[in-house]
């Protein structure tokens, strides 16, 4: 049976219950009054591995000049060697990031491509006023995605993030919201009685699929129902003045993109959020740079565009480093996974093999740089480790995407 036979009239995305039990713990969830949270940070054009990546393994490696930038976090954070999703398509790929399927390879997965942030926003529910924020430098990355394929656009300007976050919308408007809540409820209403109809016409295993269906209904109705009870909560006071709204796609929008995301992650306004630096957008603000990210990625190892280049990514760093300060300040660094990385690994070549990736934060016992296995036969899919992050968030379930297990590289209890 199509699940979403019942939903294509009511504009709803419904996401089946986490059913697995007996996963292997390699996390503990947190304790109610310390919520862990969950960052990711992914650039579409992947970073250049001959500064990215440094040579030797474990805690003592020497920084490459990439990762100089946030030398001070040493201890705090964790790269990876040779770890990928197994897809191909240059810039298609990318979309596999935090899902390790790509959207075009989905149709035989039961949750499709969903990616990450979606599986812990659904465990997140409406225990914050908002379960993810996804934001991002103009059109973003094509990172985020629900259980049914739907691409999850980024919020690209500061302006409707924060007042998103902070202002307080007029008692008219709420009322509006609280209407058209109230009408999806009907709607959900009416799908519940045609379902159930259904159930004495139906053999034993389209009767179990109905019934994870009435399950997800019952799911959605609840977070409806908290929905509407977030309406009238006051948001909360954040200790900045107001940003006014501006038409830009810089990368200097990085650092009050951060500022704005450490806020909502402290004030629990969210405990899952991502940012994505897009395929192309402007860097030459930036001292030394002359060319677009864009043009800059696709360097052929051109000296003048390599040098150039490296100074847009130390920059990237540089405020990766600030957000870590800041995480730190606002003594929620321990209790926030920050993943930052990307779908590609040299946007000069298209690849999408042997992938950046950094884990920072959550109170974990960092290793500085793991090396995975290079060889094809015993490689790690990097899914492995997106499903030991979900368990440290609290979701039991013992697969995710292309994942063989866990992942036993990185001590996550």
């Amino acid at each position: 049976m199509d699940r979403r036979y019942f939903l294509r009239g009511a504009g709803l995305s419904l996401a089946l219950p986490l059913l697995k039990s007996g996963a292997p713990r390699v996390f503990a969830a947190a304790p109610a009054e310390r919520p862990r949270r969950i960052l990711t940070i992914g650039n579409h054009l992947g970073f250049y591995p001959g500064a990215f990546f440094p040579k030797e393994s474990g805690a003592d490696y020497v920084s490459s000049p990439t990762l100089k930038n946030i030398e001070k976090h040493r201890k705090d954070f964790t790269v990876f060697s040779h770890l990928d999703h197994d897809v191909g398509g240059g810039h298609g790929g990318v979309n596999a990031f935090l899902s390790g399927v790509r959207k075009q390879e989905s149709k035989g997965f039961s949750e499709k491509n969903v990616s990450l942030d979606q599986i812990a926003a659904e465990h997140v529910g409406s225990a914050a006023r908002f379960p993810s924020i996804t934001t991002g430098i103009g059109e973003g990355t094509d990172m985020c995605w629900t259980r049914t394929g739907v691409r999850i656009p980024p919020v690209n300007s500061p302006s409707r993030l924060f007042n998103a976050l902070f202002t307080q919308s007029p008692q008219a408007v709420r009322n509006a919201e609280r209407e058209r809540l109230t009408h999806r409820s009907s709607v959900l209403d009416a799908l519940l009685g045609s379902a159930k109809s259904l159930q004495g016409k139906l053999n034993s295993p389209d009767r179990d699929k109905l019934d994870q269906y009435l399950t997800s209904v019952r799911e959605v109705e609840h977070r409806l129902q908290m929905s509407k009870e977030w309406l009238d909560r006051p948001k909360p006071e954040p200790g900045i003045k107001p940003i006014a709204d501006e038409d830009r796609m810089h990368i200097e929008e990085m650092p009050l993109f951060f500022d704005l995301l450490t806020l909502a992650l402290q004030t629990d306004s969210t405990r899952v959020a991502t940012f994505e630096i897009p395929l192309g957008f402007s860097t030459t603000d930036i001292d030394g740079v002359s060319f677009g990210y864009h043009g800059l990625s696709h360097h052929s190892k051109g000296e003048g565009k390599l040098t150039e280049l490296q100074v847009a990514e130390d920059y990237i760093f540089s405020q990766v480093n600030r957000l870590f300060n800041s995480l730190q300040e606002a003594k929620i660094f321990d209790d926030t996974l920050v993943i930052v990385g990307s779908g590609m690994s040299d946007g000069s070549r298209h690849s999408n093999k042997d992938l950046p990736v950094l884990i920072a934060g959550g109170g974990l016992k960092h290793q500085g740089h793991v090396i995975s296995p290079e060889e094809h036969h015993k490689r790690i899919p990097l899914s492995n480790l997106w499903l030991s992050a979900l368990q440290w968030f609290g979701v039991e379930r013992d697969d995710f995407g292309k994942s063989t297990g866990t992942f036993s590289g990185l001590n996550f209890s």
